[in-house]
């Protein structure tokens, strides 16, 4: 019986195997591919769970610094041992509740997108006596990459338009309860074209360089954001960027000579590439069936487990890990859910299944339960085990119940 096999009868399915030692070997590769002076946080949405977070935050020399964007994902990084002076707070609709929140706990550094939002942040700092440190996200008027997630030169919630920043930086800078203490640009994600990426972080370093110039504006910090590739729910290994380091370091030599000496200093940011290679999925098949000459897969694992952030339509077709390529056949791999929407894959190779047979979905450790549909059709939320090489870290599942208020009454 294999790994797996042991696994899926002791916990049963739908399940989620999470393997540290390959989070803290994506984390030293992800490091070695950047400069020596480079920090990295890691972006919680991908994958909260606790004990892949303290993975993460390990080590007497290469942590990761925590990227949140709620006070929940806050509550985690805490938990997991992160300081709120570890934490950067960033999405365009922080609330002042957040803020009060995140502020009292330790925050101090927020990516803000907007006036308003820098002043939101100075209005609690103030109210707390305290002084927060804003990076000003900055959305480039143009961008150089032609692959991956676009995420700047297009109008956006996210960031301050470039153009636009001379106009609004008087009014920036009176704002009091904050230092406005550097950038934050994050161009694209997701991209396996090395030299694309290159060309991204080539303009991202240039446009802020110019930017800060333009503005009077000394940068302590830059975030260069990330556009790291692992695969999603398919057989396949991390990109590699062998390049990346040294285009970096030309790059950073031209347009900030004292790079080096942490004039500013430098961040990168990641979430699938760090976690990504680290999960399998095993979901047992509850059915099989033929209709007009098509043959179904259902498996006990739906778009509630699996569901590849589908509500922002990114839901991907998976492959099935498999080495028996004698009995391979295809068919459509689908969940247990009541709508046609629950579908892995329409023409998905796999080996000749039966019901009580378990599969294997491989790369699912980012984007897995929490940007899945937990709550549709009340079905439990699925086992997530973390495990050390052969040991067992630790067996969980996220429970969601309802709370009334005070006012309320439950009948």
């Amino acid at each position: 019986m294999s790994r797996y096999e042991k696994l899926a009868a002791e916990h049963g399915t739908p399940l989620y195997v999470y393997d540290v030692e390959e989070v803290l070997a994506a984390r030293e590769q992800l490091f070695d591919q950047l400069p020596e002076p480079f920090e990295l946080f890691y972006a919680l949405k991908a994958n909260p769970h606790p004990d892949l977070l303290r993975a993460l935050r390990s080590g007497d020399g290469r942590r990761c610094r925590a990227e949140i964007s709620s006070t929940g994902e806050l509550a985690n990084a805490l938990a997991a041992g992160f300081a709120g002076s570890d934490c950067m707070y960033t999405g365009p609709g922080k609330t002042f509740g957040e803020l009060r929140e995140a502020m009292s706990l330790g925050v101090r550094m927020f990516s803000t997108d907007s006036v308003t939002d820098v002043q939101h942040v100075g209005q609690v700092a103030v109210e707390l006596g305290i002084t927060a440190e804003c990076l000003l996200r900055v959305n480039l008027a143009t961008a150089s990459a032609g692959s991956g997630i676009r995420m700047t030169g297009t109008p956006s919630q996210f960031g301050f338009d470039a153009e636009h920043l001379p106009e609004v930086m008087p009014q920036l800078r009176r704002v009091d309860g904050v230092t406005i203490a550097g950038m934050h640009l994050f161009p694209l994600s997701n991209t396996t074209d090395e030299d694309a990426l290159i060309g991204e972080f080539q303009n991202t370093i240039a446009g802020a360089a110019a930017l800060a110039e333009q503005l009077d504006l000394p940068l302590r910090y830059l975030d260069i954001g990330g556009g790291f590739s692992v695969p999603y729910g398919v057989p396949g290994i991390r990109a590699t960027y062998p390049k990346l380091r040294q285009e970096l370091e030309i790059a950073l030599d031209t347009h900030f000579p004292s790079w080096r000496e942490g004039a500013p200093q430098l961040a990168c940011e990641s979430g699938r590439y760090l976690i990504g290679a680290s999960g399998t999925l095993l979901a047992g098949v509850s059915n099989v069936k033929v209709s007009r000459g098509k043959k179904f897969v259902i498996l006990d694992a739906g778009i509630n487990t699996f569901g590849g952030m589908s509500g922002l339509g990114r839901l991907m077709p998976v492959q099935v890990a498999t080495d028996d390529e004698e009995t391979v056949e295809t068919v459509s791999l689908v969940g247990p859910l009541c709508t046609p929407g629950d579908t892995f894959g329409r023409a998905v190779k796999v080996p000749d299944l039966k019901a009580g047979d378990v599969i294997t979905i491989p790369n699912v450790g980012a984007y897995g339960p929490t940007a899945s549909l937990l709550m549709f059709l009340g079905r439990p939320s699925p086992t997530e085990v973390v495990v050390r090489g052969d040991e067992i870290v630790s067996v969980s599942r996220l429970d969601h119940s309802r709370t009334y208020s005070n006012q309320a009454v439950a009948r």
